[in-house]
């Protein structure tokens, strides 16, 4: 699959969640949900990946983790906020070169309308 259909199995998969879930829960509700989801439909996801920086050809481990990577092409970001903000889409741009990964999908479960709250950045 490629990104682009990888994401819109993502996004309908995050949708069936939400309208189950509706908004107000912790961004790990959602996060084991949709993971469940994903595996339940045969997609290999990987669950808070640890993203080490490269810095002066050294990995070091800093703590920082993908929410969830799907085939091992498409980073998902989760967030349960009012809006999102530079510094999210900076975090998962980030994600995208340090992994040298093509798209990722921000996807904030607190809205209204999931669609709202969905973002695709591309590297």
């Amino acid at each position: 699959m490629t990104e682009n259909e990888l994401a819109t199995a993502v996004i309908g998969h995050a949708i069936e969640v939400h309208r189950s879930l509706g908004p107000g829960l912790l961004e790990s509700a959602y996060r084991e949900c949709l993971y469940y989801d994903l595996v339940q439909s045969g997609l290999y996801v990987e669950k808070e990946k640890p993203m080490p920086i490269v810095y002066k050809d050294v990995k070091l481990d800093h703590g920082y983790r993908i929410d969830l990577l799907v085939e091992n092409k498409l980073v998902l970001e989760l967030k349960t906020v009012e809006f999102f903000t530079d510094v999210h889409t900076a975090q998962v741009l980030t994600y995208l070169r340090l992994g040298n990964y093509k798209l990722g999908l921000l996807i904030n479960f607190h809205t209204g309308l999931l669609k709202e709250g969905i973002k695709r950045i591309i590297n």
